[in-house]
């Protein structure tokens, strides 16, 4: 795989992820241990995988454009690692940084209100309607959150608008198992290289050299931060 390609499945992933739940995942913490199958879907692809959870500690497995990936976040280290495991490889990455690149929630004001009980895939979930306004910069994001009482989120459909455009992610889980879950999932295996974090100024040069042969590609310009729509055009 090519260092671009490799490099931007990890953090589009991961940024993916965080995304889903509005960068902060600690806001909604489970009170169970549980596993599920998962299907994450946004306007440019459908990842489907598995997911592990604790109430301090989560692990997620998806197929990303046929590269197998494994994100495991750990609230407990407020750290986050992205795992290749067909190369043995993982990027390292502080969950700090993450929710700066995502959007925190705590930038937002949130109303919600309740839609009632209804069932996701067999379980029984509180249904809430939810919108989100960034004070700082107006951007909106709205639509419906399944839960249920032990604070597992089974459904999420949310769509965020930023003047003129609009990003829309969809969570779903399915065949939930309820029940201890093994510590090995949420530790590096052994035998595993860290990777090290390159800038987007690399990124964008390494994207760049690789479409070096298209005469009316523009080079790329230095931006400062890395964000899920950086991500998402690097992969497309």
């Amino acid at each position: 795989m090519k260092s671009l390609h490799k490099f931007a499945l990890l953090l589009t992933f991961t940024l993916l992820t965080l995304s889903a739940y509005g960068a902060d995942l600690t806001k909604y913490t489970p009170k169970v241990e549980y596993a599920a199958d998962q299907t994450m879907e946004t306007a440019e692809t459908t990842i489907t995988g598995k997911i592990y959870a604790t109430p301090t500690k989560e692990r997620r497995e998806m197929n990303v454009s046929g590269e197998t990936m494994v994100t495991i976040m750990r609230h407990d280290k407020q750290t986050a690692w992205t795992l290749i495991p067909a190369e043995q490889m993982y990027l390292e990455m502080s969950t700090k940084d993450l929710n700066q690149q995502a959007e925190n929630l705590d930038n937002y004001t949130i109303e919600t209100t309740s839609m009632g009980s209804e069932q996701v895939n067999g379980v029984s979930c509180e249904k809430s309607k939810v919108l989100m306004t960034n004070r700082k910069t107006g951007t909106k994001m709205g639509g419906f959150w399944w839960m249920t009482n032990d604070n597992i989120v089974m459904k999420m459909d949310m769509i965020s608008k930023d003047k003129d455009e609009k990003m829309r992610i969809k969570l779903e889980l399915n065949n939930l198992k309820i029940g201890k879950q093994s510590a090995t999932l949420f530790e590096i295996p052994a035998g595993y290289s860290k990777m090290a974090m390159p800038s987007m100024g690399n990124l964008q040069q390494m994207m760049h050299d690789s479409n070096k042969d298209d005469a009316e590609a523009p080079a790329p310009k230095e931006k400062a931060g890395f964000n899920l729509k950086d991500a998402m055009k690097l992969i497309r």
